[in-house]
């Protein structure tokens, strides 16, 4: 699905640079905030919505073992910043009146715990990525896009149900080492980096890969990239200031459709 329909007239010349460090904790989080609820926002648009399934989360940049993510229940069409919820890592609700999702706390926890560079990890059902799960491989370097993901993520096999129990939640963490992806058997993509933006561009970049190789495949025999070139390719396109940056058109454009999701 493209999302985009029409340009932003305030971004269309506007320089690539990179964001100016905040100039307070309060800064910073209303940034997080604001871009985690626009995420929310876009992949409503995505279609990654799937019932109480589904959760981002991104650091709190004062308290590192607390972070911000979407209360249970709530369709992400309508999430707001003021919904957003802070828990604690030891599953405290410290901001918020209501439950959250009990795989996202036990999956996201254990991400926050084993990799401090991680600010924000993404989660969803969506239909591309759980089609692709069942095939237990990693993707392919079939296209420029994909090869973003090439030697930067891995599967996480076998599937055991919800993730509820910690030591599930530890052993993903494992898995996922120092990667930005991962690909959970029979089950769904998810996805990492250094700000909210990267993370959710690469979760709805790795869907869009699931997608076309899938579609790929079905149509014929594939001829992958040359490992050489797919990994020169990785290092231009699969970079996290790449994914910061390929996420500021979509935040442009989502904020101008739907002005109160920062609320």
């Amino acid at each position: 699905m493209n999302v985009i329909t029409q340009a932003v007239p305030k971004a269309r010349h506007r320089r690539l640079e990179p964001r100016p460090a905040a100039v307070s904790f309060g800064e910073e989080r209303l940034h997080r905030k604001q871009r985690l609820a626009a995420t929310f926002r876009l992949f409503a648009r995505y279609g990654f919505d799937q019932g109480l399934a589904g959760h981002v989360t991104v650091r709190d940049p004062e308290f590192p073992d607390q972070y911000w993510i979407n209360p249970l229940a709530v369709h992400f069409s309508q999430i707001k910043v003021s919904d957003l919820q802070l828990v604690g890592h030891d599953g405290t609700i410290l901001i918020g009146d209501r439950p959250v999702n009990a795989a996202g706390f036990t999956i996201h926890s254990a991400l926050h715990k084993a990799r401090p560079d991680v600010i924000a990890a993404a989660h969803t059902h969506s239909t591309y990525g759980k089609a692709f799960s069942v095939l237990g491989t990693e993707l392919l370097p079939l296209t420029q896009d994909s090869c973003a993901f090439y030697e930067d993520h891995v599967v996480f096999d076998p599937f055991s149900g919800v993730v509820l129990d910690d030591s599930e939640g530890e052993r993903l963490a494992e898995t996922l080492g120092s990667r930005k992806a991962l690909i959970l058997q029979n089950h769904g993509l998810l996805t990492v980096g250094p700000s909210v933006e990267a993370a959710a561009w690469w979760f709805i970049s790795m869907d869009n890969a699931a997608h076309a190789q899938l579609l790929a495949q079905a149509a014929g025999p594939v001829k992958p990239i040359a490992p050489g070139v797919a990994r020169l390719t990785a290092s231009q396109v699969g970079t996290h200031q790449g994914g910061y940056f390929s996420f500021q058109p979509l935040w442009d454009w989502i904020v101008a459709q739907e002005p109160d999701l920062l609320d």
